[in-house]
């Protein structure tokens, strides 16, 4: 038997068999990741910047296609309501809360536009509350372009064990903002403002994603790979073992010739 399987003809058919195999896991394994990868959030046009007042409205929820879209807003801000969201990192997507505390802090003042309601705008960031950036908060009318946000859940974050000091939030929340600044219409969401405001730190924010669409597809076509290298094993155990039945009966009909 050893003799058969190594013999010239079988050992090519092993060469092949393992080749194939290692073709067709691999194979397998690119349409699976494929597969994966399809699922995966991407980038999307960004279309041109649009006013703000077309994409938010007061005592509404943001709209799921205007998060992270560029505008543009024309007011001013109202330097008395103005907050600062605490343990925050200069980048919307990095973790607030306990897991950032003391890594700085987002400068978040109020816009007032032309129709009386207040666009909340995170004017950029700065490593502490006394950094004079703070308080040089522009006067008179001004333009603020920047990417647009969903407000904030206040249960985002791990929230400190004490409480905040006075002038500061934990989240960009549109339902707290609205009790801060009572009798104030007050739009959802926030912008992020691009380039920031004076000498405050940019806030980086990324531009719209959206989500992708799984091509199960791929994932047929990594199963049929695998199929195939399944069926492979099962001819190369059916050629093996048909030769080494034949080679069985070569050995034997000597031996049934002498008994005749």
């Amino acid at each position: 038997m050893l003799r058969t399987l190594l013999s010239p003809r079988m050992l090519g058919l092993h060469l092949l068999t393992i080749g194939v195999l290692i073709a067709f896991i691999l194979l397998g394994r690119w349409q699976l990741g494929v597969f994966h990868d399809s699922g995966k959030p991407r980038a999307s046009t960004d279309p041109a910047p649009v006013a703000v007042t077309t994409l938010t409205q007061v005592s509404s929820q943001l709209n799921g296609e205007a998060v992270g879209r560029r505008v543009t807003a024309e007011g001013s801000y109202d330097a008395g309501r103005q907050l600062l969201v605490a343990d925050r990192r200069p980048d919307v997507d990095a973790p607030g809360g306990n897991v950032s505390r003391d890594h700085g802090y987002w400068v978040l003042t109020p816009l007032r536009l032309d129709d009386g309601t207040l666009m909340p705008v995170v004017r950029g960031w700065v490593k502490t509350p006394g950094d004079p950036a703070v308080a040089a908060v522009p006067e008179g009318r001004i333009a603020v372009s920047g990417r647009l946000r969903p407000q904030q859940g206040t249960d985002s974050v791990q929230r400190r064990g004490e409480g905040l000091p006075a002038g500061q939030v934990q989240t960009v929340s549109t339902g707290e903002l609205i009790n801060l600044w009572t009798g104030q219409k007050v739009r959802a969401g926030y912008v992020v403002a691009q380039p920031p405001s004076g000498s405050l730190a940019q806030v980086k924010v990324a531009p719209p994603v959206v989500g992708g669409t799984l091509t199960w597809r791929n994932l047929a076509y990594a199963a049929n790979w695998w199929i195939f290298a399944g069926f492979a094993v099962f001819m190369w155990f059916h050629f093996v073992r048909d030769a080494v039945r034949a080679d069985r009966e070569r050995g034997k009909s000597p031996e049934m010739a002498l008994e005749g």
